[in-house]
């Protein structure tokens, strides 16, 4: 009875081996590869498989998910001789698990060499201003060429990206002061154009504020002119009326007339500033005698005929003023009698006449 129960036993285990060993699960983005005999037959995907135990067995297990590797530091000499330190990573993903598994020992380690023999390539046939300034284009050129070099090994090379690039620190700092100059150059050239326009855009408006003054002078000159037109059309009329007047036997318009310039021409040497004592020549009292055709004039207008009462008159003046005003009169009456052609009569005897109390003293 011994005996059996330990037959039984080794039967028990023995099934349990070749369970064991039949039965394989593979987890999700993994593929198993099965050898029959050494050779490889199949791949398990995902999932539970049974293989024929002892005689087939599970062969490489390929991670089918997208894989990042890192690419370790190196030195780099670009094209104008600067040496810098450049790493990166890789990403790829294994599309066919046979391949990867046979065709190429160790991946991860031949991607990686691969990579980095592409990277002192790459960027050693580039100077260093390019190297700093086009990261895009390395990067898509060493894509290309570690894609196409591992595509027969059943992967897909989706991005390759340099981390850093270190050049020396003299390098650095050589780059900074070049850096430094350009940007004072751009500033200096930033600041002569900015003059540059300031004296254009100054000189515009000098410009356009000496167009406008002169305008406004033409304008002024226009008006001026028409100004003394107009004076000089008033003082033609002026003096077509004081002729007309003249020539129909009224002289006291005339006497208003030259009574009115000496008025103003005294009222301007009053005004003056500098005049505060006027000193009248002998002769002017021939012109303040010939004021009193103004009083005449008042008299007519406000007296009637000139025969209403009148208050008492002043002494009596100087005879040599009594005589320049006459002879004043006398020399208007025969100018006027001259355009009407007629002869002009004697002057009167210098005789006392009536005064009124609006002649001059």
């Amino acid at each position: 009875m011994l005996g059996i129960g330990y037959v039984v036993g080794a039967l028990v285990l023995f099934a349990f081996i070749l369970v064991f060993k039949a039965i394989k699960t593979v987890p999700q983005g993994n593929e198993y590869t099965v050898e029959r005999f050494g050779r490889f037959t199949r791949t398990l995907g995902p999932g539970l498989h049974i293989i024929t135990p002892f005689i087939d067995r599970v062969g490489p297990r390929i991670n089918m998910m997208e894989t990042v590797l890192e690419v370790p530091r190196q030195d780099v000499i670009t094209k104008d001789n600067a040496m810098v330190s450049v790493d990166g990573v890789v990403f790829f993903q294994v599309l066919e698990a046979p391949s990867a598994a046979y065709e190429v020992t160790d991946l991860h380690g031949a991607i990686q060499y691969l990579t980095m023999t592409n990277i002192r390539t790459v960027m050693g046939s580039l100077d260093l201003d390019e190297l700093l300034s086009q990261r895009d284009r390395i990067n898509g050129a060493i894509l290309g060429v570690v894609d196409e070099a591992t595509s027969h090994w059943g992967i897909k090379v989706t991005r390759v990206e340099i981390k850093d690039i270190d050049p020396p620190r003299d390098l650095v700092d050589s780059m900074a002061r070049q850096m430094k100059a350009e940007r004072d150059k751009r500033a200096t050239i930033l600041d002569a154009e900015g003059d540059k326009q300031s004296d254009i855009l100054k000189a515009e408006g000098n410009k356009q504020a000496a167009i406008l003054a002169a305008e406004g002078r033409r304008e002024a000159a226009y008006r001026e002119a028409e100004a003394r037109e107009r004076q000089a059309q008033a003082e033609g009329k002026a003096t077509r009326d004081v002729s007309a007047a003249i020539e129909g036997g009224d002289m006291q318009a005339i006497n208003y007339f030259i009574a009115q310039k000496y008025i103003d021409a005294l009222r301007a040497l009053a005004d003056a500033p500098n005049q505060k004592i006027l000193f009248m020549p002998v002769e002017a009292a021939g012109t303040i005698g010939a004021l009193g055709g103004i009083a005449e004039i008042v008299r007519e207008a406000f007296g009637g005929s000139g025969h209403a009462a009148r208050p008492a008159a002043p002494a009596a003046p100087s005879r040599g003023s009594e005589a320049s005003g006459e002879r004043s009169q006398y020399r208007v009456s025969e100018r006027a009698a001259s355009r009407a052609g007629t002869t002009t009569p004697a002057p009167p005897p210098q005789s006392a006449m009536p005064r009124s109390p609006w002649d001059p003293v």
